[in-house]
């Protein structure tokens, strides 16, 4: 039967109706001190990180090595159920690539970290001069700078990475992991602080 009720639908604490999948302001506001808490235990971690930037580096190696041999299993076992298909072989090829990779990274992380530092400079210098491209076809176009600006920016970081390789390989990751840690630590402590204000 249709609902001829003609009340109302009461409006969540925050006096605007959440967007889709949203939670309702007003309930995350009651959690605003787990927010703060782990704000501030991940960015007690990245201080730790950038003062040790080589053990983080370590760290962020072993981390990568995991997620690869995890990865590695995920498509060694896909591979195995899909045995009928004709892309058997592709799969398992690849999973045994992900854990073998995976594994030696684990088995040495200083050299594994020299490879994703060159990786990553490699990786920067081409998203740098694809945006500096992309520009040059649109240069015409108002607020296009904007792209060269971050273009020529990427470009000078992965140039940096590229020049200073291997030596710097020690501590570019452990550096990244130890920003990364730092900004959603404080993200996440200004969103707690954010609610908590607005509890009251």
């Amino acid at each position: 039967m249709p609902n001829d009720d003609p009340s109302p639908v009461p409006a969540p604490a925050s006096g605007k109706p959440p967007g889709p999948g949203l939670p309702d302001l007003g309930a995350l506001a009651d959690k605003w001190g787990w927010f703060l808490a782990i704000g501030l235990l991940l960015l007690v971690l990245g201080l730790l990180a950038a003062a040790y930037v080589l053990s983080a580096t370590v760290a962020s190696v072993l981390y990568v090595g995991v997620l690869m041999i995890v990865g590695g299993i995920g498509h060694l076992a896909h591979a195995w159920r899909v045995r009928a298909w004709g892309g058997f072989l592709l799969w398992t090829l690849i999973g045994l690539v992900y854990v073998g990779a995976g594994a030696l990274a684990i088995a040495d992380p200083l050299a594994a970290a020299a490879g994703l530092t060159l990786l990553l400079g490699a990786f920067l210098i081409a998203v740098g001069a694809l945006r500096l491209w992309i520009w040059l076809q649109n240069r015409s176009r108002p607020g296009w700078q904007w792209i060269a600006l971050s273009g020529a920016i990427t470009l000078l970081v992965g140039i940096l990475i590229a020049a200073g390789w291997p030596d710097n390989s020690l501590w570019i990751l452990g550096l990244l992991l130890a920003v990364d840690l730092l900004f959603q630590g404080w993200a996440l402590m200004l969103i707690g602080l954010a609610l908590r204000a607005a509890r009251r």
